[in-house]
């Protein structure tokens, strides 16, 4: 049995300013894909990669970067055939400047290059939104089933499985996807609470019925402006009307509960979060700055959570980071004790933030790509480059243990598992960016409407 291996991944952010190029773009080709994955798993398998490239949540993907990966993707397949089945590693997301929906030209292209007989396996994001193309062009697809996400390798493996059993076996599964005119945050679908917890449990009893190959929900991604942008429910199998049928179902109790979605933790505007953080006595608390959500692809440097923190005299907390490439070459030019007058932040989102003075000294540094600079009682971390502060490795690296500080500000949505189990308060700030939870204040243009939670009475029937 020979399988291909392919894909690209981004999560595309369309009210982000910034642009994904090339350069953003973590690229494998060939055996360089073979040496980290789930393909050990698999015996009799001969695998034919070609091109594996991601990133992490950005703007627009470049027309250029997109086109060059995609082509030396499928040439790739082209040179690899004859295969038995392709594998697709996507996120679901992915919009290109001046082509719009990545997924679908990328699917389209693969299945053109493969013909109609050859079975399409698809791994996703469970954030994506998916074109029609998408879903009748490929015969299985399967979405991550935990967010914050910690089963990306079993959401590959689960789908490779589908992939041999599809060339055994000789079967053609289809999907039946029903969308629902909803959009979601994905900080209100933690799936370690309700409603989302109890609706992704229930999959597995879907997957119990017959006929039935897999099934997933969907939560969308709120911050892609597409006409794909939705919740939904996607079934899978041979038979079309068992599909629909069960995706219909899941996809009424998703809409009988969807007033139920909401973040897990207390969630505040700015203000009001910063004062609530310097009552607690529960320490850490962790602040997540959604609005400027790195996770997202929003651009990280915007320092309104910064000055509230300054403004309300804080004492002793971190905001971990803050994207400033000039400020870090001053702070590394000046040296560990130096006293500086500095700018931070505000150059990369210039729609939503403004730059910050700030007077401090800078404590510590890893060059060339991480400063530590004290402002008052705040540590600033500053970064050359956008750097989620997910787990203890990233302070670590930027020599700050968040446990012996009373506030510390993270720019994601919900905090990963790692931080939640440190944390002694996590509080989440309705923050202005472009991953802002306040979906009525974005300017969207390209989504279907009506939708909930944006327009009233709005009626959902399949």
């Amino acid at each position: 049995m020979r399988l291909a291996i392919c894909g690209i991944r981004h999560e595309t952010n369309t009210f982000s300013p910034l642009r994904a190029g090339i350069e953003d773009f973590d690229v494998l080709r060939g055996e360089e894909i073979l040496a980290d994955g789930p393909w050990q798993a698999f015996d009799n398998v001969e695998w034919a990669p070609t091109l594996v490239s991601k990133a992490q949540p950005h703007g627009r993907v470049l027309m250029d970067a997109y086109e060059s990966m995609a082509t030396e993707m499928v040439e790739g397949l082209h040179q690899a055939s004859p295969v038995d089945g392709v594998y697709l590693d996507l996120h679901g997301a992915m919009e290109v400047e001046g082509l719009g929906d990545g997924e679908r030209d990328l699917v389209s292209r693969v299945r053109e290059a493969v013909g109609d007989e050859i079975p399409i396996v698809v791994s996703l994001d469970l954030h994506g939104n998916l074109a029609p193309e998408v879903v009748e062009k490929t015969n299985v697809l399967t979405a991550l089933r935990t967010a914050p996400h910690v089963d990306r390798r079993e959401t590959q493996v689960r789908a490779i499985r589908h992939l041999v059993r599809c060339v055994k076996e000789g079967i053609r599964p289809a999907n039946a996807i029903v969308r629902l005119p909803m959009l979601l945050p994905g900080e209100h679908a933690a799936t370690g609470v309700e409603p989302a917890r109890s609706l992704y449990a229930g999959l597995k009893e879907v997957e119990t019925q017959p006929d039935i190959v897999d099934a997933s929900i969907m939560i969308g991604c709120a911050w892609t402006d597409s006409p794909f942008t939705s919740v939904a429910a996607i079934v899978v199998s041979e038979n079309r009307k068992a599909a629909g049928e069960h995706a219909n179902r899941l996809a009424q109790e998703i809409w009988r509960r969807r007033d139920e979605f909401a973040p897990d933790v207390v969630t505040l505007p700015v203000e009001d979060v910063v004062q609530r953080a310097m009552r607690e006595i529960r320490h850490p608390v962790f602040i997540s700055d959604s609005g400027d959500n790195v996770t997202a692809g929003a651009a990280g440097d915007i320092p309104l959570v910064l000055k509230t923190l300054l403004d309300n005299g804080a004492g002793d907390a971190v905001v971990a980071g803050i994207a400033d490439a000039g400020a870090v070459e001053r702070c590394i030019d000046a040296g560990v004790g130096a006293g500086l007058t500095l700018t931070v932040g505000g150059n990369l989102d210039r729609v939503n933030g403004s730059p910050l003075e700030v007077t401090g000294r800078v404590v510590s540094m890893n060059p060339p790509r991480i400063v530590v600079f004290q402002v008052e009682g705040v540590r600033v971390v500053l970064t050359a480059d956008r750097m989620p502060f997910l787990d203890l490795r990233a302070f670590e690296e930027a020599n700050v243990n968040p446990t012996e500080h009373e506030i510390v500000v993270v720019k994601h949505g919900y905090l990963a598992p790692e931080l939640r189990e440190i944390a002694g308060t996590a509080l989440m700030a309705v923050s202005p960016g472009c991953t802002t939870l306040a979906l009525e204040t974005l300017p969207y243009e390209r989504i279907r409407r009506p939708v909930f939670p944006l327009d009233e009475d709005v009626v959902f029937s399949h």
